[in-house]
């Protein structure tokens, strides 16, 4: 990883949290309205699922098939959650299934930085400063590189970057006539959203690779973490997915909530989905630890 890099990634991590805390002393005088919050909520379950559905179970799992404008779309969504060109992460994630809680993982908190509070950090944060980007394009996401279409919504990831916080500075700006009611939109729609986002995707890196229940032999130390499951979309369920990386549904029993998997569900039942990846209670069983 490069200076350049590096030094973005930083502030990637640093100026969300600093949003995040002025945030917290609008919020704090009461300067904040429905409306932030409204539009907070709409962009965050939009690009958190732009990483959910499009970056992970579709783009880096083919959990499930679907038209070209569509794969487009979710990796416009998901380069909107600021996590990262998809070439990157489809790329990065890959090579942690291939070397999952071993040596080059990218970011287990049990490889390479100690054990504890100090392998958390870096599965959580850490990693973002010394590997993230880092996998070969090439090697882990062939077939991405080679898309025109997937090329330049890689290429234009900053572009895609400022658009999402465009939308909601519009939005607020729109439904309050005035610059203020943008600027907050903007802050809370914008700013915070991405620092939910992220800190709700990296939980899935660090406390699911440390912290909940395992019900399947599995070689890597993933668990499923329930009450992380809603605010990820399902992700949570993350000791299922490495258990079958190819399913669909993250959430394998009626009770384990996977709001990413039921809009999978949806878009199948308006033909915009297909050779939807399902695990059989029989599959499941033989698996068991």
């Amino acid at each position: 990883m490069t200076r350049l890099e590096r030094n973005i990634n930083l502030a990637a991590v640093v100026i969300p949290f600093l949003g995040f805390i002025a945030a917290l002393v609008l919020l704090w005088n009461r300067a904040v309205g429905w409306t932030d919050l409204a539009i907070l909520a709409g962009m965050y379950v939009v690009t958190a699922g732009g990483i959910t559905i499009g970056y992970h179970r579709l783009l880096t799992h083919r959990s499930f098939a679907t038209y070209k404008p569509v794969e487009y779309a979710l990796a416009v969504l998901g380069s909107m959650a600021v996590q990262g060109p998809v070439a990157d992460w489809v790329a990065d994630h890959r090579r942690h299934h291939a070397n999952a809680d071993d040596d080059g993982d990218p970011h287990s908190p049990h490889v390479g930085h100690g054990t504890g509070l100090s392998g958390l950090w870096h599965a959580h944060i850490g990693w973002l400063l010394e590997d993230c980007g880092v996998a070969d394009r090439r090697k882990f996401a062939r077939e991405l590189v080679e898309d025109r279409g997937m090329r330049w919504i890689t290429e234009g990831f900053l572009g895609l970057v400022a658009l999402s916080l465009l939308i909601p500075f519009g939005i607020g700006w729109a439904i309050t006539g005035t610059l203020v009611g943008g600027l907050t939109a903007l802050l809370w729609g914008g700013v915070v959203r991405i620092f939910f986002v992220h800190h709700v995707t990296w939980s899935i890196n660090s406390i699911c690779h440390f912290h909940g229940r395992r019900r399947f032999a599995t070689d890597d130390r993933s668990t499923n973490v329930w009450w992380l499951a809603p605010a990820s979309l399902g992700e949570a369920w993350h000791h299922n997915h490495h258990a079958f990386p190819r399913s669909a549904f993250h959430g394998l029993r009626w009770w384990e909530v996977d709001p990413s998997g039921w809009i999978i569900r949806g878009m199948r039942r308006l033909g915009l989905a297909w050779n939807v990846v399902q695990i059989t209670p029989e599959r499941q069983q033989e698996k068991l630890a």
